[in-house]
């Protein structure tokens, strides 16, 4: 296994920057006039996601970590959600968000993977 020294090191955090990379490039591509609905809206809540894990772990207790590590999916749900609305009121096709979503998919069991671990360690 290996060592986990920082949040960085952490696999779901280094998915959770690449998806914020993939969102940002494909948020691009959206019409001028989303600048300050969508467009920034998708790109905070994938943000969020990365900064809760890491905010998390950061934490002094388990609990507090998994708190954190429940926002960040939400927030994941969230850019779920804005990347299905963008295919939906055709900002965006979908097979440009389909792999997106396929990302959101694998972060989402990786995220709650790792809960579970957290909460059969966690001490009653």
């Amino acid at each position: 296994m290996d060592t986990v020294n920082s949040y960085r090191d952490l696999k779901v955090w280094q998915r959770a920057m690449d998806l914020t990379v993939l969102v940002y490039d494909l948020s691009r591509g959206f019409p001028k006039e989303e600048q300050f609905g969508l467009t920034s809206q998708i790109r905070r809540a994938s943000v969020s996601i990365a900064a809760n894990i890491a905010e998390g772990y950061g934490r002094s207790t388990t609990g507090s970590y998994l708190s954190f590590l429940r926002i960040a999916q939400g927030s994941l749900k969230e850019v779920e959600t804005h990347l299905i609305l963008a295919g939906r009121v055709s900002i965006c096709s979908e097979d440009r968000t389909s792999p997106v979503l396929a990302q959101t998919d694998e972060l989402g069991r990786m995220l709650r993977a790792l809960i579970v671990r957290l909460e059969q360690h966690q001490d009653p």
